[in-house]
């Protein structure tokens, strides 16, 4: 297939609109199933480049979540604990498989924004993976295979209209990349950068202590981030993205909005929202909003009278800011990564409230002595990369 007709560009007004190779080759993936849309393929493609990525990075499968064309998660398929099956909604599903693990990490870390979204495997996809999914509201997915099994469960979501792509693996793109904005075309190298553990050598605080886990999770945070719309952070804990603050004009914007999304992920596993008594019945997805709305600001639109009787068999207590700031002081060990250089210390002051001790940036503001600083006062461990990884 040298190219593919698609039903609309962005938006449905925005015809026509294919999919093809410039140089007349065929093009390097099979549609198994349903019909991609401009933005599924959109997510698709960079979903695959940063899945590919991390398994290179780290010798472990990985998957990524992607929405409006950055990652709402990514992970490597490292075993979930009980506490991460209950908050991810698969403690009902056993031992899972690797590529399992990957995708309900992926998936669980901000379960708001991965409504709805694309899904990318870097290694076939397996029955256990397709029955997670099948379970989700998702628009898609992408990977080198399929176990026959695991073909046939998606096949039957969304009423057999579900998205399956397979890649094929060895393609390799060109050296130069194209895209066009206003009838202009912009022509660029495409982003080949390779990030390893050379890239976390140039430590520039005083505590200089990077575990082996630390760099995986410094890969994981700027490779997540080479796929994110700038200005982007990326929290990490333990082989997955916690909180990703992507497409923001401020740093310290992308800061507190990746931070708050770790936040979130942390303040879940607290017996407060773990022992929410839910009604049976309750929809996965409606159980995310309510716990949202429950851990923050607005909870009284889940507790107020009239309301928390159709979510809970009984009214619970209010999840306090003093409680919240208590459970969060016992978040530690997050690395945090940053497509560019932070330019003042607030961004350090905030990370710090969300558990950071590692930081990966490239280094180069005007201020970075006041950034170490904020780093050195609170023994954290941060590299200079000298790498910046802006997307769009």
């Amino acid at each position: 297939m040298k190219e593919m007709e698609l039903k609309y560009g962005c938006n449905p007004n925005q015809k026509p609109s294919r999919v093809y190779m410039e140089d007349g080759s065929d093009l390097p993936f099979e549609v198994l199933n349903g019909r991609p849309g401009y933005i599924n393929l959109l997510d698709a493609f960079n979903g695959w480049q940063l899945v590919s990525e991390l398994k290179k990075a780290t010798g472990k499968v990985a998957a990524t979540s992607f929405k409006h064309v950055s990652p709402a998660g990514a992970a490597i398929g490292l075993p979930l604990t009980d506490v991460e099956k209950k908050i991810y909604w698969v403690e009902d599903m056993g031992e899972l498989t690797p590529m399992g693990s990957a995708y309900a990490r992926a998936r669980g870390a901000d379960r708001m924004s991965s409504f709805g979204d694309f899904i990318s495997l870097s290694d076939t996809c397996d029955v256990c993976t397709a029955k997670l999914v099948s379970r989700e509201v998702s628009d898609g997915i992408i990977a080198p295979d399929y176990e026959p099994e695991a073909l046939e469960i998606l096949r039957k979501k969304k009423k057999g209209n579900y998205c399956v792509l397979k890649i094929n693996p060895d393609y390799k793109p060109a050296a130069l990349e194209k895209k066009q904005v206003f009838g202009i075309t912009f022509e660029q190298g495409r982003n080949e950068l390779v990030i390893d553990d050379a890239l976390f050598a140039n430590i520039v605080t005083e505590n200089k202590e990077l575990p082996q886990a630390a760099r995986d999770d410094m890969a994981i945070a700027l490779i997540t981030l080479k796929y994110t719309q700038s200005n982007s952070v990326c929290y990490v804990k333990g082989g997955q993205a916690i909180g990703i603050g992507a497409g923001q004009q401020s740093r310290i914007h992308c800061t507190r909005l990746a931070g708050s999304k770790a936040d979130n992920w942390y303040l879940r596993q607290s017996p407060q929202v773990l022992g929410l008594p839910f009604k049976e019945g309750i929809r996965r997805a409606d159980r995310d909003n309510a716990i949202d709305l429950y851990m923050g600001e607005d909870y009284m639109d889940v507790l107020a009278d009239g309301k928390w009787e159709a979510l809970f068999t009984e009214k619970p207590a209010v999840f306090t800011a003093e409680e919240k700031r208590a459970w969060l002081d016992g978040n530690t060990d997050v690395t945090l990564g940053s497509d560019a250089f932070f330019p003042f210390g607030d961004n350090i002051e905030r990370a710090f409230r969300s558990g950071v001790k590692y930081v990966a940036q490239p280094g180069g503001s005007v201020r970075d002595d006041n950034v170490i600083e904020a780093c050195n006062s609170h023994n954290m461990v941060m590299c200079f990369t000298g790498i910046r990884l802006f997307h769009h």
